[in-house]
This record gives C-alpha cells, structure tokens and sequence, in this order.
C-alpha cells in the first residue's frame, strides 16, 4: 500500500516496475486517483480540462471523476460555471489553491451563490483543492479534491500537487496512445459495449459496472471515435464485425 502522504518518492514499485508500466491505463489511473483522494480523506476527485471563455458546461469538461453524475448535471442546470470564481482562477493561474465553497459563493457577482452553495453541500464537496496542471504539448488542466475535511495544509497540498502533475502527464500519455492506436479498444470500453449490444441502458450499465453514468459514457465515445463512429448504434455493430464482441 502506497503512502500517498509521502509524496511521489513513495512510489517504490516491485520487480522494478516503471510508473508507465503501473500506470498502463486510464483504469490504473483512475484507482490511483481514488487511492489518494480516500488517504487524504476526500468524497471524490474531478480531472477537469480548464473551460475556455464561452464554454457554458462543466460535465462536458470533466475528463473523469468520481464526484456524483447529479452534482456536473445540477451544476450545468444552474448555470453555474459563467461566473464561477474558480474557473476564472483557473484560467489566469498555475497555484495550487483550496477552496470553500462558502467563501465562494460570497465573490460570485452574479447572484447565484446560494445556488452554488446548495449545489456543492449537496453533493458532499464543501471544500477541497484544485491543482493546476498541464502536459508535455502544454494542455492545461485542474486535478480537483472535494469533501467535507479540513482545508488542506501546506505540506499536504505540496504532496497532492506533485501527485497530481504526475498522474496527469501519465493520463495524457495514455490517451495519446489509445488515440494512435484507432481500433484498439481498452477493457472497459469493450465491456461497455457487450452491455449496450445487450440492450442494456447506460443506467443499466452503470449499476452492472459499479461506475458512475457520466464513466460509462465517457468509455461508450472513446470507444465510438476510435471505431469512426456517428452513434452507439453503429459502433456496436463495427465491434461486432470486427470481432471485437459478440
């Protein structure tokens, strides 16, 4: 068991395993991040790509999270992000910083700030963190811890941001792979259409998997662009002439 608190230098794989090897897929990434957000004590953790100027949703921003699919819909529904102090934040700065979403909903000018205050108690995400970061090309993006703990000390954001700056770069890394390589269907991706071809719903799925709606979705359109697909209808049926399911 990684002591996440450590920082990366904790990271002493067996059998001389490298990072790219323990890290080998968005899976991996995915129960690491879920690791260190229940060692520091949060509900969940959101890899948000920073919403550019104009951009009106947050959930078609979420790379992948584990905060709950009804915190992204009731977020959007509210029209939340336009004037979201932390987004704005986001854009301007590469510091680490934490938030309290009281405190937020104080500097919001357009009214909403109760909205948001609901929004976040709601969801069990009061306070936490966002950790800028960005990768190899230089797409920037936020690594976000939300719960209802304490406010992070110094020594533990330092921990968390040099974890977050890893585990992005590595999810970059897999994604540019997965994006080469069309055709070539993860685990997951392959299990999610199996339960479409099945005529299952993505709730359905969702409670067949234990992942959230918003996962299973995210693993349906990875699978549809790399198939050069228009719809789940169509990208069922190529996995099946390709041999991919049944």
């Amino acid at each position: 068991m990684v002591d996440f608190s450590a920082g990366i230098s904790s990271l002493i794989l067996p059998g001389g395993r490298s990072i790219a090897e323990a890290l080998g897929s968005e899976d991996d990434i995915r129960r690491v991040l879920g690791q260190i957000s229940d060692a520091y004590g949060f509900r969940g953790f959101l890899v948000l790509s920073i919403p550019e100027a104009g951009c009106h949703s947050l959930s078609t921003q979420a790379l992948m999270t584990t905060w709950p699919s009804e915190f992204l819909r009731r977020y959007d529904s509210a029209g939340l992000i336009d004037g979201s102090p932390v987004v704005q934040r986001l854009r301007r700065s590469t510091i680490p910083f934490t938030y309290d979403a009281h405190q937020l909903a104080r500097r919001r000018l357009d009214g909403k700030g109760d909205a948001a205050v609901s929004v976040f108690e709601t969801a069990g995400l009061p306070r936490g963190l966002y950790l800028p970061v960005h990768d190899a090309s230089g797409r920037r993006a936020a690594i976000a811890f939300g719960g209802s703990r304490e406010l992070v000390s110094n020594d533990e954001m330092q921990a968390l941001n040099l974890w977050a700056g890893l585990l992005y770069s590595r999810l970059s890394e897999v994604r540019g792979r997965d994006r080469r390589g069309p055709g070539s269907l993860s685990r997951r991706e392959i299990e999610c259409l199996r339960w479409a071809a099945a005529g299952k719903t993505t709730m359905e799925m969702a409670r067949i998997m234990a992942l959230s709606e918003y996962t299973v979705n995210h693993y349906l359109n990875r699978a549809t662009r790399k198939l050069d697909s228009v719809n789940r209808v169509q990208t069922v049926a190529k996995a099946m002439r390709a041999g991919l399911i049944n």
